[in-house]
């Protein structure tokens, strides 16, 4: 399951008896970038449909390529305050060792393939666009 949502994440319960294991990814906003600049917040804009579509699709993969039996990903749109967390995943598997790879594979294709992009806001009022393998120029 793949969900984009404005609201603070919750993450979800999931009871199964098969489940021996659960790994699960937090993503926070940190109060720094790179430079040492103070973050105040972050916001995310997304091209909805495409990530929807596309994040269902890299659930499906990791269920076909690992033993796992359930995988969640909610990711943040619009604005995150440092601290704050903007992506959440969670796998359930079995075993551990098919949870961690499970897990690992889900963020590393979310923060590669989906059309997300970020703006830093730092507490001296200033902002500027973090540029990504996805991002486009934005003016």
């Amino acid at each position: 399951m793949f969900i984009l949502q404005e609201n603070p994440i919750n993450p979800p319960a999931y009871a199964n008896p098969q489940n021996g294991a659960l790994a699960s990814f937090e993503g926070i906003v940190r109060g720094d970038a790179q430079g040492n600049a103070r973050v105040n917040a972050l916001l995310y804009i997304a091209d909805t449909p495409a990530c929807k579509t596309e994040g269902e699709e890299i659930i499906k993969e990791a269920y076909s390529l690992f033993s796992i039996t359930h995988a969640v990903c909610i990711q943040r749109i619009g604005k995150v305050n440092a601290g704050e967390t903007a992506v959440w995943i969670g796998v359930w598997a079995g075993h551990r060792d098919d949870a961690f790879k499970g897990c690992r594979y889900v963020i590393e294709e979310i923060k590669q393939r989906l059309l997300i992009w970020k703006k830093e806001f730092f507490i001296d009022g200033t902002s500027k666009w973090v540029y990504g393998p996805q991002t486009p120029v934005i003016l």
